[in-house]
């Protein structure tokens, strides 16, 4: 199975996703919910992932009346390997397929190196790294058992390129890992027709990190995380600032790439 040549294909036949599905998991809030509007909005049918049910029931209900499209959702913890492959059979399911699998589901870590305990970094790795893991190759076997192509999308950080600030340790490690994860997998579902790229956002606003955003200039440049307080284009990342290169990276629009991870970053790591 190869990738088409689409030079003949109009841009808005390019970007539309009419006909495919897509999961998002970490997708009842900020870069997640921001994501998963985006994909709907482009045609396709949506899976609301997330460890919260109720947040992830009314985000979809929320989007299920903005577009034509099909949005469900589904309570999933991205810590259990069991709670993945529920939902890629939920998602094969309900609608046929899985065309799109995007790992955005993800924690954080602010805890120095020296007070790091095992049990807090195993478990930074087990969602952020294996969880996006288990979900790519779950999502890749359904793929394949359908002889579909496909595209994986994997969430990954500026953490997932640089080291940030002191209290990072295990986030870095699993960005760091995502980004190596991405560039693997594309390497191996190529002859499947599965494209596998990643995202690297900077800091960038949503929900849970909206009160950063009232902060003053001069207080927002203490925070020693780069990007928080703004980018060399002038201002902070939000949440669809992500969501839009997502989309780009499911549509046809990238059908000739994969293995990269994309900066997201306002220009930060240049």
């Amino acid at each position: 199975m190869g990738i088409p040549d689409v030079s003949g294909r109009s841009l808005s036949d390019l970007y539309s996703l009419r006909g495919r599905s897509a999961v998002v998991t970490g997708a009842a809030w900020g870069l997640g919910k921001a994501t998963a509007r985006r994909l709907a909005e482009a045609g396709a049918s949506v899976l609301i992932a997330d460890i919260d049910g109720e947040a992830a029931t009314a985000c979809a209900q929320e989007l299920d009346a903005q577009f034509e499209s099909r949005i469900i959702a589904v309570q999933m913890d991205a810590g259990d390997p069991s709670a993945i492959k529920a939902t890629v059979d939920l998602a094969v399911r309900e609608f046929g397929q899985i065309d799109i699998w995007v790992n955005n589901a993800g924690i954080p870590s602010f805890v120095p190196l020296l007070d790091l305990e095992d049990a807090d970094f195993d478990q930074v790795i087990a969602i952020n790294l294996k969880g996006a893991f288990i979900g790519a190759r779950e999502a890749a076997r359904s793929m394949i058992g359908a002889e579909r192509p496909g595209v994986i999308v994997n969430v990954a950080s500026l953490a997932g390129v640089m080291g940030i600030s002191a209290g990072q340790a295990a986030y870095c490690a699993s960005k760091h890992g995502v980004v190596g994860l991405t560039r693997q997998m594309s390497i191996e579902l190529a002859p499947h027709a599965i494209r596998v790229l990643g995202v690297a956002p900077g800091f960038s606003v949503t929900e849970k990190t909206m009160f950063l955003a009232e902060l003053d200039e001069d207080a927002l440049s203490q925070i020693p995380i780069p990007g928080i307080g703004g980018s060399r284009l002038g201002r902070v990342g939000v949440a669809d600032d992500i969501a839009r290169a997502i989309l780009f990276c499911a549509s046809d629009m990238a059908l000739f790439m994969t293995g990269s991870t994309l900066l997201l970053d306002g220009g930060i790591a240049a």
